[in-house]
């Protein structure tokens, strides 16, 4: 055993720890997507309890050890490269329901309680959470909020910080802290909330967390245009303006549209969840608003609508793509970007941008030069808004500015994380 699993050993026992040349292929590989390949952790360890959680990163800020912080690892590829991570520590098995206050609409789990299973206890009260994060069956709640992960039921629910409720987290230095509460009136703490929201792991491990719920609709369908960028770009403006309330609503790339064939050119899927009778009427309306612009359409509901989700899913959270982006325009701009994300890679991208707040996504193949990525970039900030290079090979990440963040507020985030983390221990460079 090596030296800093033996002195992690009286802490949490033999069992919960993983020293680097036993641990198995797939944690290898993501925490080498996040590490310098010069160097690797030593170990990777599992507390079981906060308890135990605090007493690692005790030892470890003790030992001045930098650590890399996660859940199941599902996006450690995300984010920069930690230099010299000496041990790796998972929140994976701090599974635990804390409280689910039904009439209070609240939930309070560990931060390793996997987000698929907390859905399927939480749907046994017909409740749910309102977050569609990447990796579903197997990110943490813990880890949904590091990354601040969702998708397009922002549109409906707002963010991760807009429905984070509460957090318990360890600081740097091996002291717990909290912010929030269990209620949805208690608005304490609120600010340090949002900075843990996408702060990715680098001001604190958090071991809880306590989010609002939701009453589970009682049905849904969701509507699919497709036609020309033109018409799509009418059909977009005019959902927008309406008095329908759509759950989520995403313009997809040709590209997309051609994967999931549902059609030709551009697309727009829009769902809607609500009672049986809005949901019918609503997207009988959008179909009939569509096809009043010339646009091809479809409802699909039931199994239809499951299978179709389904495949969307799975083309959008596809773990394969060598390249993966985030972006940001205004969403008026959201069909020309689209169109010209297209023409930089020479029909080479899956892409797609939720109608309602101009945020998406884009996946690009292994022949994706730094050259493409930054006019990709250039783009988004000509319509006011941004790209972030998530996933990538470590040769594109150690040329290019990941983030790209061209605003004010570099000395306050540093200023910031130097006041949680003195000592630079935790995830250092992973985002700041």
């Amino acid at each position: 055993m090596n030296a800093i699993a033996t002195q992690i050993k009286p802490l949490i026992g033999t069992a919960e720890i993983c020293e680097w040349e036993n641990l198995d292929e797939r944690w290898q590989k993501q925490i080498k997507a996040a590490t310098s390949a010069e160097t690797v952790p030593s170990c990777i360890v599992y507390p079981h309890t906060p308890a135990e959680l605090a007493e690692v990163i005790t030892c470890a800020y003790r030992n001045k050890w930098q650590m890399l912080v996660c859940g199941n690892g599902s996006k450690l590829s995300w984010g920069g490269i930690v230099a010299n991570a000496q041990i790796v520590i998972s929140t994976q098995r701090m599974q635990q329901l804390i409280e689910h206050a039904v009439g209070d609409l609240t939930v309070t789990v560990e931060a390793g309680m996997q987000f698929a299973y907390l859905q399927a206890q939480l749907a046994k009260s017909g409740q749910f959470m309102a977050l569609d994060p990447d990796f579903p069956q197997s990110a943490t709640m813990g880890g949904i909020v590091a990354t601040a992960s969702t998708g397009s039921l922002r549109q409906r629910y707002g963010s991760v910080r807009d429905q984070l409720l509460g957090i318990n987290f360890v600081r740097a230095d091996g002291q717990v802290a909290s912010a929030g509460g269990r209620v949805v009136k208690n608005v304490a703490g609120y600010d340090l909330m949002k900075l843990f929201t996408g702060s990715y792991g680098t001001l604190g491990a958090i071991s809880s967390v306590t989010f609002r719920v939701y009453p589970l609709p009682e049905t849904s369908a969701t509507t699919a245009l497709t036609g020309t960028a033109e018409e799509v770009a009418k059909a977009c403006t005019t959902l927008r303006a309406s008095a329908l309330t759509p759950t989520n609503s995403d313009i997809l790339s040709t590209g997309l549209v051609a994967s999931l064939g549902i059609g030709k050119g551009l697309g727009l899927i829009t769902r809607f969840r609500s009672l049986k009778e809005s949901v019918l009427e609503q997207s009988t309306r959008l179909l009939e608003v569509g096809q009043q612009l010339g646009l091809q359409g479809k409802i699909y509901s039931g199994d239809e609508e499951a299978e179709l989700g389904q495949k969307l899913q799975m083309q959008m959270q596809s773990s394969s793509p060598p390249i993966t982006c985030k972006i940001g325009v205004l969403p008026a701009q959201a069909v020309a970007t689209l169109l010209e994300l297209d023409r930089i890679a020479s029909h080479k991208v899956i892409a797609w941008i939720h109608n309602g707040s101009g945020l998406g996504s884009l996946q690009l193949g292994a022949d994706a030069t730094i050259e493409i990525i930054e006019q990709m970039r250039s783009l988004c900030q000509s319509y006011k808004g941004f790209l972030t290079v998530l996933t990538a090979p470590q040769a594109i990440k150690q040329k290019i500015d990941i983030w790209g963040y061209s605003g004010n507020a570099i000395d306050l985030m540093q200023r910031i994380k130097q006041q949680f983390d003195s000592e630079n221990l935790l995830s250092p460079n992973r985002f700041l």
